[in-house]
């Protein structure tokens, strides 16, 4: 059309992303996305650029749990598909929504032998997304891109993906051909149907020690001040998974710690559950797996989640709902207002008491030990206590995050996180870039070991030319130690094999690519210098040397039982029985 204003199918990509409200992208470049990329600030799209494609991913994952809003991940063709393919994994067993962009070869150029082509990416990432499929003309973007959105949101999140050829890419369109998307339509969300709601609401009546566990569908629910008051209203103790940090205010009355509380119950105080609430939370390795310490195996069982195929996974339940956390507590809470509940104070009183008692288990170990190390629970106390309360946290590793678990406060819901389901490592720069997108101005701090941090250590550039308030903990015991205690549970410390580290200088990294960096090699020394780099307003690094020879007693938990004759213990898993 004669005169007619012309865009490139970049310039209509961004335009449709922010039509749709996105104003944040975590990208890294390669000339597939140039038309893309330089058409963002016009639109309105900040553009945060990593140094890994992955840690693009991992920080749209992290805003997406932060904010509730789509994550978006733009990557390059070929090799970068490929480094970001670990984020769309993550995303999909985690449920993150988040929409992965990448580009491609020109179509014209199928089957010849292209730069970074001669795959398919879209059937690679079709196991692991809600959704993939390739553009292959401009003028589909608009709505190819709102149904990608509209798909990662809906129903149990997850990631998509869109393949944008460079041809399509950098093809000219007349404006007026285009018809931008409006914000996502509301899609309805599931919601139990009366009868499960008065079950429920009668097996809650009956309970002695009753609890509610929330996961990650809980937090995608956004369902924080209904579940409080459901609780508070009927006396039922709420934890979380790990999935669910952050889903009631740590000085919640009725917020009871971690799942695992409930174990300890069982196990320690010979007062188990008796029933359990599963809210959005998935049967597995977080709540215990089979051996029914976190969910009792004589507890009835009510299980309420948005994908049925979660329902029943591990144990059939007792009352099973396929429906939206938000819309079950919300139907619950109606239902049980005007009704008479028990008195369950001593039951809640126990388990905050048994969540207070794993921030006492080495409280009498010295703070240095006879190697002139700082022992990693006094590290991860005093971390924990002069972080400032309104830190958002991320954390990566093994036995670094159990260390610090019991003293992490999440100043909300999706603002506390770290490795999922995939067990993946490097996740920590990417979750702690990604929540300070999603918090701007806001301090964030990221808690590793030092195995972790090696990953994707570049990212302290990211950190540094964005100028990103993160403060960086390495807990630095020279080792990876999760496998080196494994190892040392199963085969003897005369075994070890490629779990030793050196003590590396992280700090000194993290100098040389921007930011602050400092040592600490003395107890009294970590609470000042936390202090010190939260206050100096960017990004920090604080290497911590501590005793390589202390074990976290979930290493031996994760081993399991080592004394079974009729058993092969292996690492992480249930033993195998010998036939």
């Amino acid at each position: 059309m004669a005169g007619a204003e012309r865009s490139t199918g970049g310039v209509v990509l961004a335009r449709t992303l922010r039509a749709l409200g996105v104003t944040e992208v975590f990208a890294l470049h390669g000339g597939h996305l140039d038309a893309f990329l330089v058409a963002c600030p016009d639109e309105g799209i900040r553009l945060t650029d990593t140094r890994h494609e992955a840690t693009a991913g991992h920080a749209a994952e992290a805003y997406q749990r932060a904010t509730g809003k789509i994550g978006v991940a733009v990557i390059t063709a070929g090799p970068g598909f490929a480094n970001a393919l670990t984020a769309m994994v993550d995303a999909w067993l985690d449920a993150q929504a988040v929409l992965f962009i990448a580009g491609s070869p020109p179509l014209r150029e199928v089957a010849t032998n292209p730069l970074q082509g001669g795959f398919d990416q879209v059937a690679m990432a079709a196991p692991v997304t809600k959704w993939s499929h390739r553009i292959t003309n401009v003028e589909r973007i608009p709505d190819l891109v709102d149904k990608a959105v509209r798909l990662a949101l809906s129903g149990r999140p997850g990631p998509v993906f869109l393949e944008a050829p460079i041809d399509v890419m950098f093809a000219p369109v007349a404006d007026g051909e285009i018809a931008l998307p409006a914000q996502p339509a509301l899609v309805g969300r599931p919601a139990p149907p009366p009868e499960a709601v008065d079950a429920i609401l009668g097996l809650v009546a009956k309970a002695e020690r009753p609890a509610i566990v929330v996961g990650g569908g809980a937090l995608s629910a956004r369902c924080s001040e209904l579940l409080g008051d459901f609780a508070s209203l009927t006396g039922t103790p709420v934890l979380a998974s790990s999935k669910a940090n952050g889903a009631l205010p740590a000085d919640h009355p009725m917020n009871a710690g971690a799942a695992g509380g409930l174990a300890a119950a069982a196990m320690g105080a010979k007062q188990p559950a008796d029933l359990v609430i599963l809210i959005g939370a998935r049967q597995g390795l977080f709540l215990g797996g089979r051996s029914g310490q976190v969910v009792p195996d004589r507890a009835r069982l009510v299980q309420v989640d948005i994908d049925g195929a979660e329902i029943g996974r591990l144990r059939a339940p007792d009352i099973a709902v396929t429906a939206d956390a938000g819309e079950a507590l919300a139907a619950l809470l109606a239902a049980a207002k005007g009704r008479a509940w028990p008195d369950r104070g001593a039951w809640i009183g126990l388990l905050r008491q048994l969540r207070a008692a794993g921030q006492r288990a080495f409280k009498d170990a010295p703070t240095m030990t006879p190697a002139g190390l700082i022992h990693p629970f006094h590290a991860a106390r005093a971390v924990g206590e002069a972080l400032d309360p309104d830190t958002a946290i991320a954390y990566d590793g093994g036995e670094a995050p159990a260390w610090f678990q019991p003293f992490g406060r999440s100043p909300g819901p999706g603002l506390y996180l770290g490795n999922g389901y995939l067990g993946t490592l490097g996740v920590g720069q990417g979750y702690a870039i990604g929540l300070a997108r999603a918090r701007p101005g806001k301090p964030v701090a990221v808690i590793m070991g030092d195995g972790a941090a090696g990953f994707h250590i570049a990212e302290f550039d990211t950190m540094a030319r964005h100028g990103l308030p993160i403060l960086t903990v390495v807990f630095n015991n020279a080792a990876w130690g999760m496998s080196q205690h494994g190892q040392e549970l199963v085969f003897g410390k005369q075994n070890l094999a490629a779990v030793k580290l050196a003590p590396s200088a992280y700090h000194t990294v993290a100098q040389g690519f921007g930011c602050r960096g400092e040592e600490i090699t003395r107890f009294e020394d970590i609470a000042p210098a936390v202090r010190a780099a939260q206050g100096s307003g960017g990004p920090a690094c604080l290497n911590i040397l501590t005793d390589p020879d202390i074990a976290h007693p979930v290493t031996a938990m994760m081993v399991g039982r080592l004394d079974a004759e009729d058993e092969i213990p292996i690492p992480y898993y249930e033993n195998i029985p010998v036939r």
